[in-house]
């Protein structure tokens, strides 16, 4: 594929998830505008389990570089060919007709949240991070994050932190232009929920928002979110 053919740079940061790698890039290989109109690229940060095994198994470009999600994405981003570029989580599910509701003229913009549970507590969820999102123009990693090319190279990048580097981004972008937001939903998985239980982690993040937005270091941030990474 010529880079003048390529509409969409979909950039996959990956460390360590072999659990659902296979699975989620099978699904995205089934969507018939991903096989013909876009890139897929793999920006490894230092896994130590099956990921690159799996993902040579798939037409995917693979980016190796140095851990970090912000630092991984850029180095995706640095090599991506198409007129725009959409940074997604690798247990995220596009919607099946992507190739119809994609803005081809946004400069950034994200996608409504749904989650991977059926239970009622994860609508509420999905619910009240969808309303923040529209009312402060800012949306995390996990909605789908895309930016026309050249925007988001102006804006200049992701910034080398190790949290919130989503947060960031937005607040830049959202200066410039108002996100465009398709409708159809990200589907996300609800693992961090379920495992950390849903109301310490609801308190967490907000906490950990409010302390981005005091001005807290992002690195003590990202060891609070990460403890068991030091």
């Amino acid at each position: 594929m010529s880079d003048d053919a390529v509409q969409l740079s979909i950039i996959i940061p990956v460390l360590n998830e072999a659990d659902s790698l296979d699975q989620s890039l099978a699904r995205l290989f089934n969507l018939r505008w991903v096989l013909d109109d876009c890139e897929v690229i793999l920006c490894d940060g230092g896994s130590q389990d099956d990921s690159l095994e799996i993902a040579r198994r798939y037409p995917c470009r693979i980016v190796c570089s140095a851990r970090g999600r912000a630092t991984q994405m850029n180095q995706g981003a640095a090599v991506a060919r198409g007129r725009h570029l959409l940074f997604l989580h690798a247990d995220s599910i596009l919607p099946h007709n992507l190739d119809r509701l994609f803005p081809g003229d946004a400069r950034w913009g994200h996608f409504r949240l749904r989650l991977d549970n059926a239970a009622l507590v994860y609508r509420m969820i999905e619910f009240a991070i969808n309303l923040r999102s529209r009312v402060t123009r800012v949306a995390g990693g996990d909605q789908g994050l895309f930016f026309a090319r050249d925007f988001f190279h102006g804006l200049g990048a992701f910034p080398a932190i190790p949290l919130m580097e989503d947060i960031a981004i937005c607040k830049k972008a959202r200066r410039k232009a108002r996100p465009e937001i398709i409708e159809a939903a990200m589907h996300s998985s609800s693992r961090r929920w379920q495992n950390n239980g849903v109301v310490k982690t609801i308190l967490l993040m907000w906490s950990l928002r409010l302390a981005y937005w005091l001005g807290v270091d992002p690195a003590r941030l990202h060891r609070l979110y990460y403890p068991q990474r030091g």
